[in-house]
């Protein structure tokens, strides 16, 4: 079942329209976008994925780096090194140290339409610190009263973990670092406190034991998180049955908070799928897809950088009009429409 209303001139942003922030680098992929409103415009703050123009016989990628003038290094190594392991086409090793191929930033893009975006030259967030040394990523963009709050996936050799930045004006920001360590990922907000507390969802990874399942957590001050509990794990046969995690901020309604989110099956066939959570107590899970709710049918989501992926974590509320801003092959950023109310009609 796919119950979006895809926009007729998707892909609505490229690779090709994003200025690259280094000389010598291509941007790859720009993707996973958060989105949100600001002084009566509609901002996306897209993940914008570089990798540096290749030297024959070489293997080049870039690093954060503090303290260079653009904020990263170019690092480079001889394909026929022994010490190398090249057998990814998004990670390598050098001497037992992780790299990427690619690393990420955020960028802004702002529309007076919600489709057509003009797309800012330079990076508004880079990686900076020992946890964010391969880029950040995948940020969900949250507003409760004036305030703006940014979660996003921070990358280094020690893992992704969830990071946290707050802005009332898109110029100035306030780090949290890290407040869910690695592994995990794909953490949003509810856009009220529920109870006096911040309440977030998030995706840690289990070991041997567990899984890539969808936790539920709560804070009084952004800082200390507690009462985790686990809400929703994989499905044995079903389109979710490897990995699942949130999408946007949860939507209220009478029926209970409603979130829609990404899953993926044995094949890494991402999806989008919805659940409804009680609206006093969010680790209760009232109804859950049992089909996708939008599948990657279209050509654009089904070939690019790692096909068959749709995956949003943005979206704009208008009404019963959700307008849903996502990856589409981990390649472009497209837009689709939805229902609410049709969604809520398609739980069980």
């Amino acid at each position: 079942m796919d119950i979006a209303n895809r926009n007729e001139k998707n892909p609505i942003i490229v690779p090709a329209d994003v200025v690259p922030s280094v000389e010598g680098a291509v941007v790859e992929c720009v993707l996973n976008a958060g989105a949100f409103k600001f002084n009566g415009r509609i901002g996306l703050l897209m993940r914008v994925a570089e990798r540096m123009e290749q030297v024959e016989g070489e293997l080049s990628t870039l690093v954060a780096d503090e303290n260079s003038e653009l904020g990263v290094k170019v690092v480079s190594f001889k394909l026929d090194d022994p010490k190398l392991d090249y057998t990814d086409p998004r990670v390598f090793s050098y001497e037992g140290v992780p790299y990427l191929t690619t690393i990420s930033h955020l960028r802004l893009a702002w529309s007076d339409d919600g489709v057509n975006f003009e797309i800012e030259e330079r990076p508004l967030l880079t990686g900076s610190g020992k946890m964010e040394t391969f880029g950040i990523e995948d940020c969900r963009v949250t507003q409760i009263d004036d305030t703006y709050y940014l979660t996003y996936s921070a990358v280094s050799e020690n893992g992704v973990g969830v990071a946290l930045q707050t802005t009332k004006d898109w110029k100035t920001f306030e780090k949290y670092g890290l407040i869910f360590p690695p592994h995990n990922k794909d953490c949003t907000f509810f856009e009220e406190k529920i109870n006096g507390k911040f309440v977030a969802l998030h995706r840690p990874v289990g070991a041997d034991v567990g899984g890539p399942y969808m936790w539920c957590s709560e804070s009084p001050d952004l800082i200390h998180w507690g009462n985790h509990d686990c809400i929703a794990r994989t499905r044995i046969r079903q389109w979710d049955c490897q990995r699942l995690g949130a999408g946007a901020a949860p939507i209220k309604t009478d029926k209970g908070w409603l979130e829609i989110y990404h899953g993926c099956n044995d094949e890494s066939r991402y999806c989008l799928g919805a659940m409804l959570l009680d609206i006093n107590n969010p680790t209760k899970v009232i109804a859950r897809s049992d089909e996708p709710i939008m599948e990657p049918i279209a050509e654009y989501e089904q070939k690019g950088f790692f096909g068959n992926v749709v995956f949003t974590n943005g979206h704009i509320i208008d009404g019963d009009k959700v307008t849903i801003y996502y990856g589409a092959s981990d390649t472009v950023i497209c837009m689709a429409t939805m229902s609410i109310s049709e969604i809520l009609g398609t739980l069980v």
